[in-house]
């Protein structure tokens, strides 16, 4: 029986690049794969077919000498690659056999190849932080302390007691993973016996009990720059948790959020505070003063005749813009106060006032009142 052309098993031109060529192979190898065809004889083969055809064609020089002679360029070998009908699962096709298989067959997804067996990057940490946003506004900076874990100083992180050293491990020859043939196929795997670390420790460190980590809480300094934003992010490289086994550090992160302010409520870089005024001053006119964040404050002048709602604009008085030149404006919206507690004669001088009010002093009381008797009359009718 004639094999079929490579290009043709993958289903691609002879122009393909290299990541076509992987990128179809992984596709077509998920769909074909016995163990999700359990039985199925020709997924099998189909299978065997692409793993051959992706062996030849993702070698830059076994691809050059199939694309000169065909087939007939192996047909000396026990087959590609003169290795014979067994399948190997390296290079390539082992970093797809562990994307796709490698949480069922153990030891979970191996997240990149590291150059020390067994040793793994640590893990990112998150710490919430709370500010004000007096601090938002001017920058800050502040301590933390972060409980993680962290290298043990007894060990100095190889896990090992003082004077022992960790012995290369006997199973996997240091390597980190075994392989078991299964069928007609081989599966590589975390090794049993030292867990992918290539060692074993005979004599652990008592601080750590083997482990090369302890947990503690460490100190860090902090800056908060001006105009950070709810959920802004401040990332600390090499701050989180210890690697293992001689891995990198993981990060730590820092979420801000912004207290509550007693006076202010922040819209992006805008900043708006709501200011009582009293009746007179509302309806006479005249001036008041209100705070800003920079601490200078600010004198606003209140025409008469000011309703409940207007909003002064104070430019340059809000936020500043994170990494920005930018800076947003303080708006104050004015709510005029009805004054209680009223003396005798404070009553007397409102009632005067109020037998002397007409529809010019209250406009929009009477438009209102004007409405409602239209609506009156139109009900009747």
């Amino acid at each position: 029986m004639s094999k079929r052309d490579y290009y043709e098993v993958l289903g691609l031109a002879k122009s393909a690049s290299d990541d076509e060529i992987k990128r179809a192979f992984r596709k077509a190898a998920m769909q074909w794969h016995p163990d999700r065809n359990p039985g199925n004889t020709a997924a099998e083969h189909k299978f065997k077919e692409l793993n051959e055809a992706y062996e030849i064609l993702s070698d830059a020089q076994k691809r050059a000498a199939y694309d000169q002679l065909g087939h007939a360029a192996f047909a000396q070998g026990a087959g590609p690659g003169g290795r014979g009908a067994g399948f190997d699962f390296s290079g390539g096709f082992a970093d797809m056999f562990d994307d796709l298989f490698g949480e069922i067959l153990g030891g979970g997804r191996r997240g990149g190849r590291q150059d020390r067996p067994g040793a793994a990057r640590g893990a990112d940490l998150r710490f919430n932080m709370e500010i004000a946003l007096e601090d938002a506004y001017r920058g800050k900076k502040t301590q933390i302390r972060v409980p993680s874990m962290q290298p043990c100083e007894s060990c100095e992180g190889s896990g090992a007691a003082e004077g022992a050293k960790p012995t290369t491990c006997h199973a996997c020859r240091g390597a980190g993973r075994v392989r078991a043939t299964q069928g007609f196929f081989t599966i590589e795997r975390t090794c049993p016996a030292c867990q992918g670390v290539g060692r074993v420790i005979d004599k652990p460190c008592r601080s750590c009990q083997g482990g090369g980590r302890v947990h503690r809480e460490k100190a860090l300094s902090v800056t908060i720059p001006p105009g950070v934003e709810d959920n802004t992010r401040i990332r600390l490289a090499g701050e989180g948790e210890a690697g293992v086994r001689g891995g990198p550090p993981g990060d730590l992160y820092i979420f801000l959020s912004l207290k509550p302010h007693r006076l202010f409520q922040r819209e992006a870089l805008n900043l708006l505070c709501r200011a009582p005024i009293p009746m007179t001053v509302a309806a006479l006119g005249g001036a008041i003063e209100v705070p800003t964040l920079d601490g200078e404050g600010a004198k606003i002048s209140i025409p008469a005749g000011t309703q409940t709602g207007k909003q002064f604009r104070l430019r340059g008085k809000g936020m500043p813009e994170l990494r920005g030149n930018q800076t947003g404006d303080l708006f104050v919206e004015v709510m005029i106060e009805t004054p209680v507690h009223l003396s005798k004669r404070q009553k007397e001088l409102l009632e005067e006032f109020r037998q002397a009010e007409s529809g010019k002093t209250n406009p929009e009381t009477e438009s209102f009142l004007a409405r409602v008797k239209e609506l009156w009359n139109d009900l009747k009718t």
